[in-house]
């Protein structure tokens, strides 16, 4: 139900405010939903009406990282400080080159391509970014060892996001 362009009353609860079809009760509705069930984004079009929430992700608090003697704590370092301190360690960061959602297998029931630990030679997988129903393999483009895992396994990454800290084979 659409108003008259004309009618400067005030929408009814529950009624379609100005030319959309989604009353605002449902909006917020939708909006309480996210919230309740952590999402950070909602996209809906029906009829040639397109709505798309996104809200800011509650910020995690900073790790803590303890000494190795176990005692004190270290400062704490945000992702960018994880990334100073991967480059002060001389450690070759892996970063994201689309915008997608990172996997660690090829399909649920697989066993990761790589672990902490692993040794891993150029061009070996590393995991797979799905962007717009395409599964990007993404590889690695020095040799080393695995020594950080970034992202979450079917967790959105953005683009330049770090992905993996390698430490890269000593040639002699």
């Amino acid at each position: 139900m659409k108003r008259k362009p004309d009618s400067a009353k005030t929408p009814a609860k529950g009624e379609p405010v100005g030319d959309d079809f989604i009353p605002f009760e449902q909006i917020q509705a939708l909006i309480d939903l996210l919230e309740e069930r952590g999402l950070e984004e909602f996209e809906l079009e029906r009829e040639g009406v397109r709505i798309r929430i996104k809200r800011r992700g509650a910020a995690a608090p900073p790790p803590v990282f303890v000494s190795p003697a176990g005692n004190s704590p270290a400062p704490e370092l945000s992702a960018a400080g994880l990334d100073t301190a991967a480059e002060a360690e001389d450690l070759h960061v892996v970063k994201s080159p689309i915008v997608g959602t990172f996997y660690s297998s090829a399909r649920p029931d697989a066993p990761p391509f790589v672990k902490l630990g692993d040794a891993v030679d150029v061009g070996q997988v590393l995991c797979i970014i799905e962007a717009m129903k395409l599964m990007n393999e993404i590889e690695a483009d020095v040799a080393g060892e695995v020594v950080r895992v970034y992202a979450e396994n079917a967790q959105p990454v953005e683009y330049g996001e770090s992905l993996f800290a390698l430490r890269p084979l000593k040639r002699k």
